[in-house]
């Protein structure tokens, strides 16, 4: 057998394969499982992004190799999008380059400015992406921990001078996965005085901008870093319009940052099929009225799990954004042992937070991408558990 590379032994195991064997234990018994574990929205695409895809997928320039750094209308249709949004300017040419979701720039950020010795300062609890691909690119981790008593926010003034002295990149994400927590307009202005003061690119993971309720707005960090010199930032048509399966984003901001991810790209991945670049055009400049809705929608899903989490006696606070609620695992028991207890006892999938990092453990992730109606059975069954 042919042994793997060292870095594939530093990947951690994956931290919720006890939840997964309790799925599966739990299918093979009959029971209906309600799985509030992902968060992959169940509202479909809109009818206008899937009428341009019927449309362009049949024309053969279509079928041919995309451009690496994506098409320059739909380069054109961000920065529009950016321009009204966030009042940014941003230049299609050079600030922007196409994603095969965000998730792909955002592992492939580190490849560009990593190297052993350095170090990239992630959020714990974080998207697993950001400590991982640090890892793989042969970088040190520094865990920034977001604590709710500093409303899940980075203290920077913790961070040892040795730490950011050796830090590259350092990644944020606002509105957060997996605390649902926002970020007020101070918090960008220490963040880009750290990354001034120690030369180091912010990479903002911004995939959750557009899910926000009760009149919130959430910020880019370019609006901030006006003149594009520390940040850059990731975005996603996936939570916006619905679209997780058909892999598109972007990065916008810093030109070497984006530019030095886009030569990294051309030589790794041939680009997003165009004609989802044609119906990503579509989604950003095309009417936004389902945006609108799918927020209201999701906003009634956020109160019915949290006024149901409340009267089951479990602590929550009301997000003001993205689709997911961070609860707290009743006293007694670990993040893991609970979403285990909630599956044998009650089948309800929800994700333990130390899947997230360390600082997770004491809490739970629910995921409201599932319709009322199984919302409504899990809160009854909820309010049925002993713990």
């Amino acid at each position: 057998m042919v042994k793997p590379a060292s870095r594939i032994e530093t990947i951690p195991p994956y931290l919720f394969a006890r939840i997964d064997k309790k799925k599966e234990e739990a299918r093979k018994k009959g029971i209906d499982l309600i799985d509030f574990g992902i968060g992959d929205p169940d509202i479909p695409t809109p009818s206008n992004i899937i009428e341009k895809m019927r449309e362009v997928v049949a024309d053969p320039k279509n079928h041919r190799y995309p451009s690496y750094e994506g098409m320059f209308e739909y380069r054109k249709a961000v920065a529009d999008w950016y321009a009204t949004r966030f009042n940014v300017e941003l230049n299609p040419a050079d600030e922007i380059v196409a994603l095969i979701g965000s998730k792909e720039g955002i592992a492939h950020m580190p490849w560009a400015y990593i190297e052993p010795g350095d170090t990239a300062l992630i959020p714990s609890p974080g998207y697993p992406v950001y400590k991982i691909t640090t890892l793989l690119a042969g970088g040190s981790a520094y865990l920034m921990p977001l604590n709710e008593e500093n409303g899940f926010l980075p203290k920077f003034d913790a961070i040892p001078a040795s730490v950011l002295e050796k830090a590259k990149i350092m990644f944020l994400n606002y509105p957060n996965n997996p605390t649902g927590a926002h970020a007020d307009d101070e918090f960008y202005e220490q963040a880009l005085s750290v990354a001034k003061k120690y030369d180091i690119l912010i990479c903002h993971d911004a995939a959750y901008s557009e899910i926000a309720y009760d009149g919130y707005k959430p910020r880019s960090i370019l609006e901030f870093d006006k003149e594009k010199r520390y940040s850059v930032e990731f975005h996603s048509l996936s939570k916006t319009y619905c679209m997780t399966g058909w892999r598109i984003g972007f990065v916008v901001g810093n030109r070497d940052a984006v530019q030095n991810l886009g030569k990294l790209k051309t030589n790794i991945d041939s680009g997003v099929f165009q004609a989802i670049q044609y119906a990503a055009i579509e989604a950003l400049n095309g009417p936004q009225d389902s945006v609108e809705q799918m927020k209201k929608v999701l906003q009634k899903r956020r109160d019915m799990v949290v006024s149901g989490l409340m009267a089951a006696g479990i602590t929550v606070k009301k997000p003001l954004a993205t689709f997911y609620i961070w609860a707290k695992v009743p006293v007694g028991y670990s993040s893991a042992d609970f979403c285990e207890k909630l599956i044998e006892e009650q089948g309800i999938v929800v994700t333990p937070g130390s899947g997230f990092g360390d600082e997770g453990e004491g809490y739970f992730r629910i995921s409201i991408t599932i319709g009322e109606a199984r919302i409504e059975e899990a809160i009854q069954r909820l309010k049925s558990l002993h713990f």
